[in-house]
């Protein structure tokens, strides 16, 4: 039985897909940001080597002290790992290339599969208050994107509207029912996101076609076009919202957490 005088549990919702390329730091970069600008309290959980989402969030790689390594290997408290981004209500755990021995070290755990969801069961958690906790997985299915499956309620995942965009999700989608049969038998698909979506480009709307085809409902209405401000914003440390509000890819951004946040159990209740 839950605690009443515990503050609401954010909703955690991994971002994952293992083919490179196909949107899923800039969604979490820009769709957390999104959440804020709408009255959301967020946490970014960057466990990608590449610390891609820690650079778009504006935590330079000198500013790194504490990280998603040391909080999955060193046992620390939770709060020293939290750190505040340039974007009101929007905060970060980041991630260095150390994370890129985190793999093999994982294996000497029992709890190797259950680390990153006993951190966020910490209680320094509640003080923050979080409404969402995005994590940005590596692109590949790792002991990395595991830890992030089973800390997790939910999955979204950017679809590339490109050639053979279909075809990667079906290892993904095993890998979901492995972790609900295993460790967390209340993981959902959260829902699939169009990216680099072109309108004039029969090729995008074929992939828009063939994925509504075969995952109806799952993929939502919302698409992120290709838009040169959200390859832009990177580059200045920032999201696309602070870059350029009024761009296309802002709007989108803004219309997926709003789809995202109706679909959220204690949003709705």
């Amino acid at each position: 039985m839950s605690d009443p005088s515990r503050p609401r549990e954010p909703r955690i919702i991994a971002i994952a897909n293992q083919k490179g390329g196909v949107g899923k730091t800039t969604t979490a970069i820009n769709l957390s940001a999104a959440m804020t600008a709408i009255g959301q309290r967020v946490l970014v959980i960057d466990i990608d080597p590449q610390g891609n989402a820690s650079t778009g969030l504006g935590v330079g790689k000198e500013d790194r002290q504490t990280t998603t390594y040391d909080l999955l290997l060193e046992d620390i408290d939770l709060q020293s790992a939290i750190g505040e981004t340039k974007t009101p209500g929007l905060y970060v755990i980041p991630a260095t290339t150390d994370l890129s021995s985190a793999d093999i070290e994982l294996y000497s755990s029992e709890k190797r599969s259950f680390l990153l969801r006993d951190a966020l069961r910490q209680p320094a958690m509640d003080k923050f208050e979080f409404d969402f906790i995005i994590i940005d997985c590596p692109p590949s299915l790792n002991l990395l994107t595991v830890n992030a499956l089973v800390a997790a309620d939910s999955v979204l995942v950017p679809l590339q509207s490109e050639f053979f965009a279909l075809e990667g999700l079906s290892q993904l989608m095993l890998t979901v029912r492995d972790v609900r049969e295993s460790a967390n038998s209340a993981l959902r698909i959260e829902g699939i996101v169009l990216t680099m979506y072109d309108a004039r480009n029969n090729l995008s709307r074929q992939v828009e076609d063939d994925a509504r085809e075969n995952l109806g409902d799952l993929v939502y209405k919302t698409r992120i076009p290709r838009n040169v401000r959200l390859s832009e914003a990177p580059s200045y440390s920032v999201p696309v919202l602070s870059y350029d509000p009024t761009s296309s890819g802002a709007r989108a951004y803004v219309e997926l957490a709003k789809e995202v946040m109706r679909n959220a159990p204690q949003l709705a209740a």
